[in-house]
Formats: C-alpha cells, sequence, structure tokens
C-alpha cells in the first residue's frame, strides 16, 4: 500500500486543469467582492450595526469602521490579480487573509459558501496554479510548467467531493427526508414563480425535492469522477444550482460551485477553455504553450504535502464532533457550524433579555433594537452561542453606565422546523455568570421531539 501511495504521488498531469480553476475561481471572487459592494452591505452589515457577534478565540477580529472598505478593495484586487496569475503566491494568501479576515468579522452573516471559499483559497496556496497560463508564466518562462503533480488537481476535487457528500449525509435525518422540513415551508412561499408558483404549493413536490437534493449530494461526487457519467453529473449540476439560486437567495454560490465542479473534467477539454479564454482576450496561446517548459514542476520544499494532509484531516473530522454533545444538534447547534450542514432547518425565536440588580431586586427589560439589526436580533433569537454573547454585552454596556450588581437573564421561545415554539433558554440562569467554550451549554431546555438521523 506505501508503494502504491509513493506512486501516486509521482504521477504528473497537464497543468491546464488547475490553471482553468485558478482563472474562474479569482474572476468569480472578484465579481462577488464587486456585487457586494455594490448593493451596498458593506455599509449595512460591517458600517451601521453598533454591536457585531465573534467566533469563539477570534473576538478580536471586528470591522475597522470606514477603512472596512479598504479590506474589500485589498481582497478584490488580491482576486483579480489570482485571476490573472500575477505574483500569485503573495495574491492568494492576501486573498485568503483578507477574505477570512472579512467572514469573521460579524458571525451573523456566516454562510457554509464563505467557508468553503476559505477552505479552497487556504488549499490554493500550497498549489502551482500559475504555472501555467498566466501573467506570471509569461514573463518568467523559467516559472512556465505544462505538467504538475496529479495531486494538485485530485485535492480540489477531494475537498468539493467532502463539500457534496458531508452535506448529503447531513439531510439523511427524519426531518428532510419524512417531513419534508424545512422546504415544506419555504417553497410554497416562491407562489409567485412563473409555471413553477402552483407547483411549490403540492406536498408531493416538497418531498421530491428533499430526496432527490440528498440523492444528489451523495451522489454528484462519484458521478462526476467517473468518465461515462460525467457530463450527465455535469448536467445535473447546472440544474441543481440554478433551481437553488431561482428558489432561494443564496448569492453567488450556486455559479461558485458549478465552474468549480468543472475541475473533473479531463484536459482536453480545458485546454479548450483556455483556447477560449485565449480567443476572447485576443492572447497568443500558440506563444503561452511554447513558453511552459514540458518538465514536470517540483516542489523545492517538501512542506505542502503534510500541510494538506493535516488540512483534510481537519476537513473529514471536523464536521464529525456534534457527537461529543449528548442534545439534538438543530436544537442547540453545538457544533453545527462549518460542518457542510446546507439549508437544513428553519427557526424562528423570541428572545427578551432583563437586566437585574441583585442585591436591591431592582430590573428592567431591554429594547434590543436599541443595539442591534433585524437581521441580527433574529439571528441571535434563534442561536444560543449568539444569545450567550449579547448577554455578556448588555451586561458590560449597563454596567459602564453605573448600574451596579448586574445579572442578564433571557427568556427566549424558538420553533423548529415547523414545531410549535418551546422555551429555549433556562430563564432562571444568570447569562453573565456563564463563559463561552466547547462545552455543552447545559442552560439550554430540552428539546421535546426527536430527529433521527445523522
Amino acid at each position: 500500500m506505501f508503494t502504491a501511495i509513493q506512486k501516486y504521488f509521482q504521477k504528473n498531469t497537464q497543468a491546464a486543469p488547475l490553471a482553468v480553476f485558478r482563472v474562474l475561481f479569482g474572476f468569480m471572487m472578484f465579481l462577488g467582492i464587486v456585487r457586494f459592494w455594490a448593493n451596498g452591505w458593506i455599509e449595512k452589515l460591517y458600517i451601521q450595526p453598533k454591536f457585531f457577534f465573534s467566533y469563539y478565540g477570534f473576538e478580536w477580529v471586528k470591522p475597522i469602521g470606514n477603512y472596512t472598505y479598504i479590506i474589500f478593495a485589498i481582497c478584490g484586487i488580491a482576486a483579480l490579480f489570482v485571476a490573472l496569475g500575477y505574483k500569485y503566491r503573495v495574491a492568494i494568501i492576501v486573498f485568503y487573509l483578507s477574505f477570512t479576515y472579512i467572514e469573521l468579522m460579524d458571525k451573523t452573516t456566516y454562510l457554509n459558501h464563505y467557508y468553503f471559499i476559505s477552505c479552497v483559497a487556504f488549499l490554493m496556496i500550497f498549489l502551482p496554479a500559475n504555472v501555467y497560463f498566466s501573467v506570471d508564466a509569461y514573463k518568467n518562462p523559467r516559472k512556465a510548467f505544462q505538467m504538475v503533480p496529479k495531486w494538485t488537481i485530485d485535492s480540489i476535487k477531494l475537498i468539493l467531493g467532502i463539500v457534496y457528500f458531508y452535506a448529503g449525509l447531513a439531510k439523511l435525518n427524519s426531518d428532510w427526508l419524512f417531513n419534508a422540513m424545512p422546504l415544506k415551508i419555504w417553497l410554497p412561499s416562491k407562489y409567485d414563480l412563473p409555471f413553477l408558483g402552483d407547483l411549490m404549493q403540492q406536498p408531493w413536490v416538497h418531498y421530491t425535492f428533499s430526496w432527490s437534493g440528498a440523492l444528489y449530494d451523495l451522489a454528484i461526487p462519484f458521478l462526476l469522477l467517473y468518465r461515462r457519467t460525467r457530463w450527465f453529473a455535469f448536467a445535473l449540476v447546472i440544474i441543481f444550482h440554478v433551481m437553488t439560486r431561482v428558489l432561494f437567495p443564496i448569492g453567488m454560490f450556486p455559479y461558485i460551485m458549478i465552474v468549480s465542479t468543472l475541475i473533473f473534467f479531463d484536459t482536453g477539454f480545458h485546454r479548450k477553455v483556455i483556447r477560449f479564454i485565449s480567443k476572447l482576450l485576443r492572447i497568443d496561446y500558440s506563444k503561452m504553450v511554447a513558453l511552459s517548459q514540458t518538465k514536470k514542476y517540483r516542489f523545492k520544499r517538501n512542506i505542502a504535502l503534510p500541510i494538506l494532509a493535516v488540512f483534510f484531516v481537519i476537513q473529514l473530522l471536523f464536521p464529525w464532533r456534534y457527537l461529543a454533545y449528548p442534545n439534538e444538534l438543530f436544537w442547540t447547534e453545538e457544533g453545527y457550524r462549518f460542518s457542510w450542514r446546507v439549508m437544513l432547518m428553519e427557526k424562528a425565536g423570541y428572545a427578551q433579555f432583563k437586566i437585574k440588580n441583585t442585591e436591591t431586586g431592582e430590573q428592567f427589560l431591554v429594547d434590543n433594537t436599541d443595539f442591534l439589526t433585524p437581521f441580527q436580533e433574529k439571528q441571535m433569537s434563534t442561536q444560543p452561542d449568539f444569545i450567550l454573547e449579547y448577554a455578556h454585552f448588555l451586561g458590560e454596556h449597563f454596567e459602564a453606565q453605573g448600574h451596579e450588581n448586574v445579572a442578564v437573564y433571557a427568556e427566549s421561545y424558538v420553533a423548529l422546523n415547523g414545531r410549535l415554539s418551546q422555551p429555549y433558554v433556562n430563564p432562571n440562569v444568570d447569562l453573565m455568570k456563564q463563559r463561552e467554550s466547547f462545552r455543552r451549554k447545559n442552560w439550554i431546555l430540552p428539546f421535546n421531539d426527536t430527529i433521527k438521523g445523522l
């Protein structure tokens, strides 16, 4: 087995697929930053709010006022440089750091596809994606190669496979398969869609979407790997992601996944893509090929493989951390994020906070709109780590105003996937005495139902 592994890592392949992935990934990221800026979301999400929710361990990552625009500008320029393959190594590191910083500034905006982009960007730091069809290769022919290690391309296929397959495993639960939740809640709201509006009201459509979504996620990596089913699989990718884009406001993620899956196609396909791009941009393709050395690109230092091995072990194991917690995952969300659980639940909640002087017994209620935007309040009301962080913020805020012996209590009700709402947080627990950690949050009240599955 060890010999087979050694032989695998000695295999070479054409660099064209890696080059096409770099171009499309960088260009999509550049468009994403431009879109975010043009829609005014930087101002709305990172300038206007008075308070920002932090990730545990990254409390120091905050927006920096109007200078936040500079971070987005740096990120966009770096993405464009990645697409061009210009100063690639510096560009991809800058993109990874700036994009991840943006992602960490406020937990309210967490999306699986932001995490996916950070993972891919980190992976690309260690890949020679600029040795072919790039400004770097054009300016310095010594850095131009036609052949790269096969594992560099397979590593991108692996991260895509993990995302899809784990998303499929997450759908193997009773709410998704047997109750068509939360699609049964979301789809009827699409009544105004041309041709599809009436269908979205039908229960059989809800169940069809649920089951086909699970089967799609579980099967698509293998269908893409197999040559005979690849074009069929890619057609499914397009149909699936176009439908999700039509039905749900999830930004550019569907397009990013569509272009990313092109990495599964063979070299001939990617050479055609490069010829098309060359013709579009009036680049002399034959000259670019002539500059490339036919010999294999070799890593100068053998550090990439150990780092990426650790990276992929984390990707494979980290989504299973929820097994360390005894309560219902969808209810407590302990171990929910960063595990490729995509659109699996609909939560509606209400959280009222009470500030109390433990000595005198004096108390008053907080108006959440004094501190949070409507979007932040919606997210906070159903997620325990948000509730805890906000409670500490309130306690510290009122202590700074001169209030003494401050205790913070929350009365919260949450409805999960169409169930009746039920009490969420123990109203008798002073949240100021609770600390964020990876430990179980025993102040979350029990879930009065059971969701079976992974």
